[in-house]
């Protein structure tokens, strides 16, 4: 047994999305989405968690359990729900939580565009409009005055991810075999609307920004070719927007899996691994991988895990998958990274895309007829590492 201990001042706290949590976003394309006929998603979002409304009780527990930071989204459906139209009542919403947490002693961390966008805004042409990059500047001007007290804004999540899906592709395939291939004028348009967004944050002193990237873990298969194979695959999807991250304040890594590729491209998981509700292969390594990728071809960039965590019935695994992320993520730090804080996904079980609420990713569960909040095991759990900034394990310190 040995004791792993963190930085002083690490960052240990949940995340979510408010279109999984929040209920009733109607005015998002996600929304429309949902309710099309024919859909591909299997159930609609509706109330979700209701967390819009029980905001002020998820980050109470949150912080009594011994978290000190919270990542959510703002919800830019909300605030400007038709061009040029923004909502003071929406934009107060959310300074409320800002101010819970700050009365909790949580850190806010604010996501500006967690995948979903207004109706209007894919209407008028979506990412792939001239003006986008200058409507999400304009959108973040609009949130400027609410971000007192905020030190980290991640300004688009998983851009790679939403670069995918703006090819049309199923979204199921989100961080799994067979992600589709971008959308390149997407993820051009993406990362400029990324940098006005810094220009116009730059303008709050204090204030860190970034964006978030989903990496893979991506593995060459022992068949000749598969190394050249998995950087053609794995560039367009992963590598080039954590190049691209060169010069931010920080960088945000996402990660949940990995993904073996064999000369032809990526691999089905193999037959006997242990799969998540998701389909995703028990990979605890996957934090500490995507860790140093993202230190590596950032030209080292300051690190935050943002998102790591496992759908799954059965709590203990994801204590057990946890400690594992855990213990990669100390490796690194123990390298010379420079990681800053760790985020697990999710705070609340939640309305996970085309899947829909059967992966359970949550700290907290909650009843879908009362939304009565169940924490779970794990809360308490990772509540009592960030408590004592160290995390008690069996592996040895130097291992």
């Amino acid at each position: 047994m040995s004791t792993l201990r963190f930085p002083d001042g690490f960052r240990w706290g949940a995340a979510t999305a408010a279109h999984q949590i929040e209920g009733n976003n109607v005015n998002s394309n996600w929304w429309e989405l949902e309710h099309r006929p024919g859909s591909p998603v299997v159930e609609p979002s509706n109330d979700a968690a209701d967390s819009y409304h029980r905001f002020a009780e998820d980050i109470a527990l949150l912080a009594d359990a011994g978290l000190n930071a919270y990542r959510f989204s703002i919800e830019w459906a909300r605030i400007e729900p038709e061009r040029g139209v923004v909502s003071r009542a929406e934009l107060a919403h959310y300074r409320r939580m800002i101010q819970a947490c700050l009365d909790h002693g949580v850190e806010p961390i604010v996501t500006l565009m967690h995948f979903t966008v207004p109706r209007w805004f894919e209407r008028d042409g979506f990412w792939r409009a001239d003006d986008a990059p200058e409507l999400f500047a304009r959108y973040t001007e609009s949130v400027l005055g609410i971000l007192d007290g905020v030190r980290v804004v991640c300004t688009i999540n998983e851009p790679n991810i939403a670069a995918m899906l703006a090819g049309g592709e199923d979204a199921k395939n989100l961080v799994a075999h067979g992600l589709p291939f971008p959308d390149l004028h997407v993820a051009d348009q993406l990362l400029a609307s990324h940098r006005r967004s810094r220009e116009v944050l730059s303008a709050l002193p204090g204030v860190q920004s970034g964006w978030t990237i989903a990496t893979q873990a991506f593995h060459a298969s022992d068949e000749e070719g598969s190394e050249q194979a998995l950087l053609e695959y794995g560039h367009p999807r992963d590598f080039w927007y954590l190049e691209n991250s060169a010069g931010d304040d920080f960088l945000g890594v996402q990660a949940y899996t990995r993904t073996f590729i064999g000369p032809e491209g990526p691999l089905p998981v193999a037959d006997g691994v242990e799969t998540t509700l998701t389909g995703w292969e028990y990979f605890p390594p996957a934090a500490e991988l995507g860790l140093r990728s993202a230190w590596e071809l950032s030209g080292h960039v300051p690190l935050m895990i943002t998102e790591n965590g496992i759908a799954t019935a059965d709590d203990a695994r994801r204590i057990d998958y946890t400690r594992g992320a855990l213990e990669g993520v100390h490796r690194a730090i123990a390298d010379g990274i420079d990681v800053r804080g760790y985020l697990h996904w999710s705070l609340l079980d939640n309305f996970e895309w085309a899947s829909g609420y059967r992966p359970t990713f949550g700290l907290v569960g909650w009843d879908p007829q009362t939304f009565e909040r169940r924490p779970k095991p794990s809360l308490a759990w990772l509540g009592d590492i960030a408590r004592h900034g160290a995390l008690e394990t069996e592996t040895s310190a130097a291992e």
